[in-house]
């Protein structure tokens, strides 16, 4: 399992329609082949501020398959111009510590 890390910088004044927006795409990334689950978090402490998490099964499935497919141009259109700047994607993967 990999885990896409995103924060987000919403532009001031638009962020109910982000998360109207964020609500329609959800149904469209959930659907994508690899995908195992999302949750989306505000910041408490600075407004406009979100952040982004996306378990997908593999990283493949992430920066290949979702980011070219025609699904993918559909989440563009709907988020990419609610960021300000525009946000760096990291992906993580679970250390297993012996305790």
């Amino acid at each position: 399992m990999i885990l896409e890390a995103v924060l987000l910088n919403i532009k001031i004044g638009l962020l109910n329609d982000f998360e109207a927006s964020f609500n329609k795409a959800s149904r469209i990334i959930s659907s994508t082949n690899g995908y195992l689950s999302h949750e989306l978090h505000k910041c408490l402490e600075l407004e406009g501020k979100y952040l982004l998490l996306i378990k997908w099964e593999t990283l493949e499935a992430h920066t290949v398959g979702f980011r070219s497919s025609p699904e993918y141009q559909e989440w563009r259109k709907l988020l990419h111009h609610f960021y300000e700047p525009f946000p760096t994607v990291e992906h993580f993967e679970k250390v297993e510590l012996d305790y």
